[in-house]
């Protein structure tokens, strides 16, 4: 998901271009603590205690999706600011699709910038150029930007690849929905796999040190993906089709496949990804943690939430009904985007709790929350 809707996508951009340590919590007495003033929910000092200890990775979480150009172009709220420092979140992978016949531009202008963003607000944001910046940005109470995009069709030629990773993006879906020249999206009725000019991408992402990412391939495509990069990939966002029968998700031998290669798969928030029937809660976001965990062992799992702090379904009316018009029917959108319980800041503490009522340890628990992500980016990035 993260597309910016095509009607407005090269104003939203122009627009944006032109205009160019967590804090501790008080304690509850009871033995929890309550995170954020405004609410009344409470967390157990064992999540507490792991969400601070632990380096959270999100490896697909737009900064904001709010695709007005005065937000991007704005100084950081006072209260935007304190959801991301409270937040828990370390990393943020920072992505959109972008494409078309000014899928080049469009993603330069993307580049451009959330980078001038996230410096002109580096109170609370730091830019990620290794893995070590993760750390760094961790130990300074800052929330480190990932710049990701998900699609691949502005590399126009091979060389794009080495340019892209020098302006600063550090991770590339190599397809989004539908066919490029690199090869097929999850919606796509025939997946004919990677292209020989594909090929060549992967190989010069693999050089340059640029992470792949397969979430909205097709089935082919994902599993070609895994096979001919000789270095471990990531399905950044996706769940498990075998728990929703969805054309978006990862089949069984994919996620297999993938934890064979070392990589590591992020689980998403997205309803109909989730479950197939309602209620569709955050119990049901952790199923697919368990699935992979069976299937491919715990250091091969983590979060890909795709979304923002908040969410989708609280973006502007006429926004949120543009986004959903810009896919295929296949997607089967329902009335709500986001998962119950998972659609707000401090969600990540909701998560571990979760993690913890399913007898999860604290190592595996670190591990889910951005332990597996951090050595897959170390592995990856040159």
């Amino acid at each position: 998901m993260s597309k910016m809707p095509g009607a407005s996508r090269r104003a939203i951009l122009k627009g944006a271009l032109t205009a160019a340590a967590i804090g501790g919590f008080p304690m509850i007495n009871t033995g929890a603590y309550q995170l954020f003033a405004q609410s009344s929910r409470r967390y157990s000092k064992r999540a507490v205690d792991l969400v601070r200890q632990s380096l959270v990775i999100d490896m697909l979480a737009p900064l904001k999706i709010d695709f007005r150009p005065e937000y991007y172009a704005s100084p950081l709220s006072e209260k935007d600011a304190a959801d991301f420092r409270a937040s828990g979140i370390t990393g943020f992978h920072n992505a959109v699709g972008t494409g078309g016949p000014e899928a080049r531009a469009e993603t330069l202008a993307w580049i451009a910038a959330w980078q001038g963003f996230a410096g002109r607000n580096a109170h609370v944001f730091s830019l990620v150029g290794r893995a070590e910046d993760l750390d760094r940005a961790k130990r300074e109470g800052k929330c480190a930007v990932i710049m990701g995009v998900q699609n691949s069709e502005h590399f126009r030629t091979v060389e794009d690849v080495k340019m892209f990773y020098q302006i600063g993006q550090r991770c590339s879906q190599l397809t989004y929905n539908s066919q490029n020249m690199i090869g097929s999206g999850s919606t796509d009725r025939i997946d004919g796999g990677v292209s020989d000019y594909g090929a060549a991408i992967i190989k010069a992402m693999n050089e340059v040190g640029m992470l792949i990412d397969v979430s909205h391939c097709g089935d082919r495509t994902t599993l070609d993906a895994i096979e001919m990069s000789p270095k471990p990939i990531a399905i950044t966002h996706s769940n498990c089709r075998a728990l929703v029968d969805h054309p978006r998700v990862k089949t069984d031998e994919a996620i297999k496949a993938l934890g064979a290669k070392g990589g590591v798969m992020g689980i998403t928030g997205v309803r109909m990804f989730v479950s197939a029937k309602e209620p569709t809660a955050l119990a049901n976001i952790v199923d697919h943690i368990d699935h992979v965990v069976k299937l491919a062992g715990i250091d091969h799992v983590g979060i890909g939430s795709d979304a923002d702090l908040n969410g989708y379904d609280d973006m502007p009316a006429d926004q949120y009904a543009q986004l959903k018009a810009g896919y295929k029917a296949s997607y089967a959108f329902r009335d709500k985007i986001d998962t119950d319980g998972f659609d707000h800041p401090k969600k990540v503490y909701d998560l571990t709790e979760e993690l913890i009522r399913r007898s999860y340890s604290n190592e595996n628990i670190a591990a889910i929350l951005g332990g597996n992500f951090r050595r897959l980016l170390g592995a990856t990035w040159i």
